[in-house]
């Protein structure tokens, strides 16, 4: 069965892209912990991340890198966060979070809500620096 990214990639589901190549695919968290916040995945479905092979692997965190880049351009913040969870949908993923410090990456934080207008404008943003 596919998981809810792999509809994300295939079009069922739709996203707020950020950034998309052949191999991986970057878009809004819509159950964000800050503005901006983004989900970075592999086209090629791997429910944990430590599974996927490694030249996938080694080129989700390039990847990653260069949607931090733009992400920082983008959103006011300190730094881009990282956390790598795996247990909420099973497909290997990235968070990467704007924050000002350690406690804007609490998952047991309440979520922010954004329109989708909202989402489409941050969306827009980031891409623009990407």
């Amino acid at each position: 069965m596919s998981s809810v990214f792999s509809k994300i990639i295939a079009g069922e589901i739709p996203s707020y892209k950020i950034a998309e190549d052949s191999r991986y695919y970057a878009f809004l968290d819509i159950n964000p912990l800050h503005e901006g916040h983004t989900l970075v995945i592999p086209k090629q479905e791997t429910d944990y991340l430590f599974d996927v092979e490694d030249e996938l692997y080694s080129g989700l965190w390039l990847f990653a890198k260069k949607v931090s880049a733009a992400l920082g351009k983008a959103i006011p913040c300190e730094r881009i966060g990282v956390a790598v969870i795996g247990l909420e949908v099973p497909h290997a993923h990235i968070h990467l979070v704007p924050i000002h410090g350690i406690h804007d990456i609490d998952f047991s934080k309440p979520k922010l809500q954004f329109s989708k207008e909202e989402f489409e404008a941050i969306a827009k943003k980031i891409r623009m620096k990407f």
